[in-house]
Order: C-alpha cells, then sequence, then structure tokens
C-alpha cells in the first residue's frame, strides 16, 4: 500500500509543478493557493506512505536510491511548508514544487508496473518525449543565440564601438525579452519530456531504467536548467548573467542528446 500514496503523493505534487509552469508567463498568485494546498495533501499521503514503508520493511526507508530519493523529497517539502508558514515567500515554490515533484516521482519507481498495454501506445508515448525534447532544445537554442547576441552587443556598447551591424540588431532590452520568453518555454517543454521519459524508461526497464546513462544525463540537464529559471525568478538575475547561463544550458543539453542518439534503434521498424 506504501506505493499507492507514494504515487497519490506525486500526482498531487504534479499540482504544483503546474502552477510552477504557469507561473513563468503569468504571474497570477491567485493559483498559488489551490498548488500549495494540494502541495501539503501530496506531503500529508508522502508522510503516510514513508510509515507504513518503515512499518513494513523495519528499518529507515533509506535502503535504496528510491527511497532515500522519496525521504528526501519529503524532507523538502516539510521545510518549504514550515519555512512559508512563518516567512510567506511563495516564490520558492517555483524551485521547490518541480524539485519535489521528480524527486517523488523517482522515488515511486522502485516498484514495477505492468508492461505497455499495446506497442501503439508505447510508440505513441516515445514520440511525444521525443517531440517534447526536439521542441525544448530548439527553443533553447533560439535562446542561446539571442544571448550570444546580447553579450556581442553590450560588449560593443561598453566598449563605445559599435558596429554597422550591430544597429540592424534589437536593442538589448529586446533581447533579454526574447531570451526570458524562449527559456521560460524551452523549460516547460523540457520539463514535459522528462517527466515522459522517466515514466517511459520505468515502464519500459523495469526499476533497472536509474542506471541508465542517457536518463541521468537528461536530469542533470533538467536541474541545472531548473537552476538557471530560479536564479532568474527568484534572484532577479538578466542580462549578461542569465545570457552566460542560456549558453550553458545549451552545451549541457547538447552532450545530453549525443547521449540519446541510440534511442534510434527504438523506433518501430
Amino acid at each position: 500500500m506504501s506505493v499507492i500514496w507514494l504515487r497519490t503523493a506525486a500526482a498531487l505534487y504534479a499540482c504544483g509543478l503546474l502552477y510552477a509552469l504557469i507561473y513563468l508567463f503569468r504571474k497570477n498568485t491567485r493559483l498559488f493557493l489551490p498548488a500549495l494546498l494540494a502541495f501539503g495533501a501530496g506531503a500529508v499521503f508522502h508522510f503516510v506512505s514513508i510509515v507504513e514503508l518503515w512499518a513494513e520493511a523495519g528499518h529507515w526507508p533509506l535502503a535504496n536510491f528510491y527511497e532515500t530519493s522519496s525521504l528526501c523529497a519529503f524532507l523538502i517539502a516539510v521545510l518549504f511548508l514550515i519555512g512559508y508558514t512563518y516567512y510567506r515567500i511563495a516564490i520558492f515554490a517555483v524551485c521547490i514544487f518541480p524539485l519535489v515533484f521528480f524527486m517523488t516521482l523517482i522515488g515511486t519507481t522502485e516498484f514495477p508496473v505492468a508492461p505497455w498495454g499495446s506497442p501503439d501506445i508505447r510508440n505513441v508515448w516515445l514520440i511525444v518525449h521525443v517531440a517534447t525534447v526536439l521542441i525544448g532544445y530548439a527553443t533553447l537554442t533560439f535562446a542561446a543565440v539571442a544571448s550570444v547576441y546580447y553579450l556581442l552587443q553590450e560588449r560593443q556598447l561598453k566598449r563605445k564601438n559599435v558596429m554597422p551591424s550591430a544597429n540592424r540588431l534589437p536593442p538589448l532590452a529586446t533581447l533579454d525579452l526574447i531570451i526570458s520568453v524562449s527559456m521560460n518555454a524551452g523549460f516547460v517543454f523540457i520539463t514535459i519530456a522528462t517527466a515522459t521519459g522517466v515514466i517511459w524508461a520505468f515502464i519500459d526497464n523495469g526499476t533497472g531504467w536509474i542506471a541508465n546513462p542517457k536518463i541521468a544525463f537528461f536530469l542533470f540537464t533538467w536541474a541545472f536548467y531548473l537552476a538557471m529559471i530560479f536564479l532568474r525568478v527568484s534572484a532577479g538575475w538578466r542580462g549578461r548573467r542569465i545570457a552566460w547561463l542560456a549558453v550553458s544550458v545549451l552545451v549541457c543539453s547538447v552532450v545530453t542528446w549525443a547521449t540519446h542518439m541510440s534511442l534510434r534503434s527504438l523506433w518501430p521498424r
């Protein structure tokens, strides 16, 4: 039963993830309270899952990576709820909600599930994953290109050596806006791709999916992307800082994509 409560918690945490993705485009605080309530309910189910697993196993649920990820996610959720109760810092939710969701999702994969109902469902799920990856990478590439132009134009303006071609470039404020919007859109698609990829790998490979280096690279890229989004939203990083980060995430994504080239062998022939 513990896995049922844990998967229920993950589903409730997903409401918080949805809020974080929407917040990137619409700073609507009215959605925060429903997301917070769902997040709190998820923490309750998460606690029940941990206690029940502890009772079944007879020891702390730290026997493997899945249990450790689940327990760590629960502790982060509790600390956020306590911190919000005292300090009312809602902006941390943009980072905490997605992080807790994915760490809990990883915890749910300790127990295998039934295989794909049909090859068609498997292939459609894979198509959705690959499509969102490609769209996310394309959007991130657009942000990185805008970042390069931003860095070049800023450097020329500081040196007061503006080349004629620079006059055809958008102003720095416009480039900064393009970078921000592209980064937000890219993060949404990369997040969807990460969630669908983890679920697809889990159903396809069972509990051994976590040992796949391709998944590890993808999770690392997503975590790096999440950190960049959090710095932009909460710390107000813009301009040169966020431009360099956008380029860095693109480089990390290229490495991740290179490790996924073997996905071609998974397509139906």
